[in-house]
């Protein structure tokens, strides 16, 4: 486990990616914020997390995986992220952010993705022709 990234891992690198094509310009991994968001846009008061699905426990089939051995353990430890991960979320609403959980396989359809990023942030500045 101790090769396992929190930071930079390839779909946060591919949905900064895309937002940094879109126009959008944003912050890394605020600590002090609650549950330090992936992505911070402070102006809007708005932060993107970047799930993985097997380590937030996503109802897709890398999410339902369990592994073979020890399964007790890592059972209870995705149940933790998950109480963890609501926390947070409740934390950052009290707080006044808005928060989007983008979910490792949802990456995969960059058009899709598109589409939920500008909704959730509006339109660039930069870029008027994205509706």
């Amino acid at each position: 486990m101790s090769r396992v990234r929190s930071e930079g891992t390839k779909p946060e690198k591919k949905v900064r990616s895309l937002l940094h094509r879109l126009g959008f310009r944003f912050r890394l991994h605020r600590k002090d914020l609650p549950g330090t968001p992936d992505i911070v846009f402070p102006g809007r008061k708005k932060v993107i997390f970047v799930h993985g699905c097997f380590w937030h426990g996503h109802d897709c089939k890398a999410g339902r995986k369990v592994p073979n051995t020890n399964r007790e353990y890592w059972t209870q430890k995705i149940s933790r992220n998950i109480v963890r991960d609501s926390e947070q979320s409740y934390s950052l609403a009290e707080a006044g952010w808005e928060r989007l959980v983008v979910w490792e396989c949802e990456t995969k359809d960059e058009e899709q993705l598109k589409k939920v990023l500008v909704q959730f942030l509006g339109a660039a500045s930069k870029d008027k022709n994205l509706k």
